[in-house]
């Protein structure tokens, strides 16, 4: 299958295209940069610098690979601004999946995220609603998200990968990252997220093995999929876990907790053959550090 990766030199991407040639794909990967783009060569994909938020050309790369399927994996996270990621969420997606259509293309995958649900108080599966009538800030996400999704269910099948919070390499909690750096105190550190070990459920996900479903989704029908481990955890459990791994002070329990962070099931990604190879965040923090 002829695949054309968006965000192909992300924490995800690059960990996706090597995995998409293993398996007998041709690969073209997208990267805003000329740096990106070589690092796509040497990986063996064909490589092309396009820039998401210019519809012109975007639309030429996607043309000129003629894809049978586009993979959207576009962030713009490193700098932690949740604004300039919800306005790729919106205007990349659309640009993109415009691109898709004109090009004749019938199939993608995007990556979504999982912590955007109505509250609860278990986790959530894909019948769950969104969370549309939340609050600023995050009812801006939110609704980035549904923007996202609906856009890219424009094309004939789309799998909505809504993924964990993502940790690993070329993430904010890589050991150097910007949590470890605001569990030493650091007031600067900038990652969206909390340091605080409170009663608020979170999924976790390896980049490893959002790659991995990644490329399963390429065979999967339309629709949403939770892409999490297996252990949904309060604050009070893995941010100690996590502050042990990084070599970093583990703050004291918190009694908070955010409604609406409950944690999700990855019971439909299991019954379609995806399985976490790191099960727990207990196990993947522990393997992440010994790696850094």
């Amino acid at each position: 299958m002829r695949v054309l990766v968006a965000g192909a030199t992300g924490a995800v991407g690059r960990l996706l295209v090597p995995l998409l040639l293993e398996a007998g794909h041709q690969v073209t990967g997208v990267s805003r940069t000329l740096a990106g783009t070589e690092r796509l060569r040497r990986q063996g994909a064909t490589a092309v610098q396009a820039d998401a938020l210019d519809p012109d050309g975007l639309r030429r790369a996607v043309t000129t690979a003629a894809p049978d399927a586009v993979i959207d994996q576009l962030t713009d996270l490193s700098g932690a601004d949740g604004e300039a990621t919800d306005r790729l969420r919106r205007e990349g997606t659309r640009n993109l999946v415009d691109a898709a259509r004109d090009a004749d293309v019938h199939r993608i995958v995007v990556q979504s995220i999982s912590w955007v649900y109505e509250p609860g108080d278990k986790p959530a599966d894909e019948s769950v609603p969104l969370d549309l009538g939340a609050a600023q800030p995050r009812g801006a996400m939110v609704d980035a998200v549904r923007v996202l999704e609906e856009t890219a269910a424009e094309i004939g099948t789309a799998v909505l990968l809504r993924y964990g919070v993502l940790y690993g390499p070329g993430t904010w909690y890589e050991p150097g990252g910007a949590v470890s750096a605001a569990l030493g105190g650091d007031a600067e550190a900038r990652f969206l997220g909390s340091v605080e070990a409170d009663l608020s459920v979170t999924s976790f996900l390896h980049v490893a093995d959002a790659a991995r479903a990644s490329v399963d989704a390429l065979a999967w029908p339309s629709g949403p999929v939770n892409i999490v481990d297996d252990e949904p955890a309060r604050g009070r459990a893995w941010l100690p876990a996590l502050a042990a791994a990084l070599g970093r002070p583990a703050p004291g329990p918190a009694s908070g907790q955010r409604s609406w962070a409950r944690g999700a099931s990855n019971a439909l990604a299991r019954s379609r053959g995806w399985e976490p190879r790191y099960a727990t965040w207990r196990s993947g923090f522990a393997a992440q550090d010994a790696a850094g």
